[in-house]
């Protein structure tokens, strides 16, 4: 009478205590080494030998400041926070981007930006602070310009101090070169945005390191997912590595029209606005003196199999940050694994190399999917803020 009690409160204790709450299902050793491929989490820290303060402490803290400065825009009102706002994932949650009337994309996140090495949906910036100078510019955007962000710079103290504690030196009087280095500065700052460790992370580190008790602490439904994830779908041949993603572009059958008689046309255009900035690699405003950062800038081709390509995200806090597609056109994590189930070869260019396939998905796999998917998130920890330039 006494013994019953209390084997069940002992069962009851080990099910509250996650013991039979989850199991591990089977993984064979090629699926684990396939696992182990998308960490270790976080990374090590990043820094870009074309830009001079990425990594420094100086750099960082003046990028900070000038990434939340409305006076970087024209009308003063508009900074890079506005659009990449940290509590929506350092984007803005919507479907398409402030001033982007032209290609109609969405503003991508900044997660984990500094690791990339093609910037923008299509590619145009071959570097972080190449790709920062784009928005000051862009009369559809902040429409800052050089006098801009030298005029903020000379004529700011603190912002004056921060740079010559960055650079070494006090603003001087190159207006262009002052825009150059005010993006190397955000740059420097945006390369920190590290995404959190998050619940596939300690279920990575649990298999691999073949301790069955913390895996078995995984959702079965994301482990069904993940299997799905590496295995039938092959989503990890373009969402690879620790952070998901190759970087590099493809044709994944989302319309590329914009409006009647107007297309974007992706990839094919980034590489033609790239070969015309003053601000890419090849140019006098890259700080590497080797060189060696220029190469994949000087080999790559420009090909019409290029049209329609965009970039492949990265999907860590992907369930955080929809909506999704480059022109924010599926609302959900549902909708982009529905997508992918049932997306009709005839959308795919007949001239590239298709990387999709309708998957078939039933109800069971693609809820699975999504498990898995939104296992990539977590909550952020909250941002101090920046401390003073020049205290």
């Amino acid at each position: 009478m006494i013994r019953f009690p209390l084997l069940l409160l002992s069962l009851l204790g080990l099910w509250a205590g996650g013991v039979f709450a989850q199991q591990l299902l089977d993984w064979t050793p090629e699926e684990i080494r396939t696992v182990e491929k998308h960490g270790p989490w976080p990374p090590s820290p990043v820094r870009d030998p074309s830009n001079k303060v990425s990594g420094t402490p100086a750099g960082i803290l003046l990028g900070e400041h000038l990434f939340n400065d409305p006076r970087l825009s024209g009308d003063g009102r508009v900074s890079c926070a506005t659009c990449h706002q940290a509590g929506r994932e350092w984007s803005d949650g919507l479907a398409r981007a402030r001033g982007t009337v032209e290609l109609d994309r969405r503003t991508p996140s900044l997660w984990n930006i500094g690791y990339l090495h093609w910037f923008g949906w299509d590619g145009a910036g071959d570097s972080l602070w190449a790709q920062s100078i784009r928005p000051l510019l862009d009369p559809r955007e902040m429409n800052g310009g050089p006098a801009r962000a030298a005029e903020l710079l000379r004529g700011d103290a603190a912002l004056a101090c921060g740079y010559e504690k960055a650079f070494g030196s006090a603003p001087g009087t190159d207006d262009e070169r002052l825009l150059v280095d005010t993006a190397k500065a955000l740059a420097a700052f945006e390369a920190t945005l590290v995404s959190p460790r998050t619940p596939f992370d300690d279920f990575r580190d649990a298999l691999v390191a073949g301790n069955r008790e913390g895996a078995s602490r995984y959702p079965l439904a994301a482990q069904r997912g993940l299997k799905l994830f590496i295995g039938d779908a092959n989503c990890n041949l373009c969402h690879l590595g620790p952070r998901f993603t190759s970087g590099e572009f493809g044709d994944i059958g989302i319309p590329f029209f914009v409006r009647p008689g107007e297309v974007d046309p992706g990839r094919l255009g980034g590489l033609g606005r790239l070969a015309a900035s003053p601000f890419n690699l090849l140019g006098k405003y890259n700080d590497d003196a080797t060189g060696n950062n220029t190469r994949r800038t000087r080999h790559v081709q420009r090909q019409h199999t290029n049209f329609g390509e965009f970039r492949v995200p990265g999907l860590r806090q992907v369930g955080r940050s929809g909506p999704y597609m480059h022109n924010g056109s599926l609302a959900t994590l549902e909708d982009v694994v529905r997508h992918y189930s049932e997306v009709s070869p005839d959308r795919l260019h007949s001239d590239g190399i298709p990387l999709v396939r309708p998957l078939g998905l039933t109800a069971e796999q693609s809820a699975d999917l999504v498990a898995f998917l939104r296992s990539l998130d977590a909550e952020p920890l909250a941002r101090p803020r920046p401390a003073p330039l020049c205290p």
